[in-house]
C-alpha cells in the first residue's frame, strides 16, 4: 500500500463482546463471559501472500461459498482443516483472553473520559499491542539492526472507529507507562499513528487469520455461547503461537497466550482451562 513504509503487519480482531453490565454465568441473559482479542503478524514483505492463503484455505473446504472465512460458521471437521493450515503460515499469533467475570459492573471513570465508546476493548488491545509491539521491536533489530514499524489494522466488527483508535493511543502514550503486567510495555518506536487503520473483516484477508484465532480460544473456553468447550482448535495453533524470542524453551503463556485474570482468579470449570494449561500455564 502507498504511505508511510512499513516492515510488520499485526491484524486485529476479537471473539465474544465487551460488555460489562451483566455477564454470563451471574447473568442469564448477560453478554459473553469472555472477550478474546487476537493479532496475526506478518512480515510486510508477505503481504500481497496473505490474501492467497485465506483463498488457498477456502479453497480446500468442501463446498464453501461463502465470500470470507468465518470460525464460526464452519463445520467441526472443516474449523480443524482450517486451524491446521494456519499452523503452517508464516506468522505469529497473539491472543489476550478476558474472562469477564470479575469485571461483571466495572467501570474505569478515567478511561470512559477518553475520546473512545469502546474503552474496555481499547484497553484489552492495549494488553494485545504491549506483546505484540514486543516481539516487532525484538525481531525488527534482529532482521535489521534497528526497530521498524508495524502497520495495524483493526476489524470494525465492534464498531470501532479509526478516531476512537487514534485517540486512544495517543491518549495513553501521553499517560506513561503504568501498567502491572508483565511485558508492560508498548514500545511507541514502532508504532505510527497513521499506520493504524480500521476496515470492515471482509475487505482484509488477514482480519479473517485473526478471527480464526480468537475464535478458536474462545471455542476452547466458552461454555455459554457456544455450547461445550472444544480446545481441539486452539491447540492446533501451538506451532505459530508467539513465545517470548521466539525461544522454543519458552511457552506462550503470558505472552503469545495471555489469560486474564489468572486461572486461580477467572474460577474457570476444569474443561475451560485445559487450553491454558496446555500453553504452559501452571496448574492452580
Amino acid at each position: 500500500m502507498n504511505g508511510k513504509p512499513y516492515h510488520y503487519i499485526a491484524y486485529i480482531d476479537e471473539a465474544g463482546d465487551d460488555g460489562l453490565k451483566r455477564i454470563r454465568p451471574i447473568d442469564e441473559n448477560g453478554s459473553s463471559e469472555w472477550l478474546m482479542i487476537s493479532g496475526v503478524v506478518v512480515k510486510a514483505s508477505r503481504e500481497d501472500e496473505v490474501k492467497h492463503w485465506v483463498q488457498s484455505i477456502k479453497d480446500g473446504l468442501w463446498r464453501h461459498q461463502a465470500r470470507t472465512l468465518h470460525f464460526s460458521n464452519l463445520s467441526e471437521n472443516k474449523k480443524v482443516f482450517v486451524c491446521e493450515r494456519l499452523a503452517e503460515l508464516s506468522a505469529r499469533y497473539f491472543v489476550v483472553c478476558s474472562n469477564k467475570k470479575n469485571m461483571r459492573g466495572y467501570r474505569n471513570p478515567l478511561a470512559e473520559n477518553i475520546p473512545s465508546r469502546n474503552w474496555f476493548y481499547c484497553w484489552m488491545t492495549r494488553v494485545l499491542l504491549e506483546r505484540v509491539t514486543d516481539f516487532v521491536y525484538w525481531h525488527s533489530k534482529k532482521e535489521f539492526g534497528t526497530p521498524k514499524k508495524v502497520r495495524i489494522e483493526y476489524s470494525n466488527r465492534g464498531g470501532l472507529s479509526y478516531p476512537q483508535m487514534n485517540a486512544y493511543y495517543r491518549w495513553i502514550s501521553y499517560q506513561g507507562e503504568n501498567t502491572f503486567l508483565k511485558f508492560g510495555k508498548i514500545h511507541w518506536e514502532v508504532i505510527d499513528y497513521d499506520l493504524l487503520k480500521v476496515f470492515p473483516h471482509y475487505e482484509r484477508a488477514g482480519l479473517q487469520l485473526a478471527d480464526v484465532v480468537a475464535s478458536s480460544f474462545f471455542k476452547g473456553s466458552d461454555v455459554h455461547n457456544t455450547g461445550a468447550c472444544d480446545p481441539r482448535f486452539a491447540k492446533l495453533l501451538r506451532p505459530r503461537m508467539a513465545k517470548y524470542r521466539d525461544d522454543p524453551a519458552n511457552t506462550a503463556a503470558g505472552y503469545g497466550v495471555k489469560l486474564l485474570p489468572s486461572l486461580k482468579g477467572a474460577k474457570l470449570l476444569p474443561e475451560q482451562s485445559e487450553v491454558f494449561r496446555y500453553y504452559g500455564y501452571p496448574r492452580q
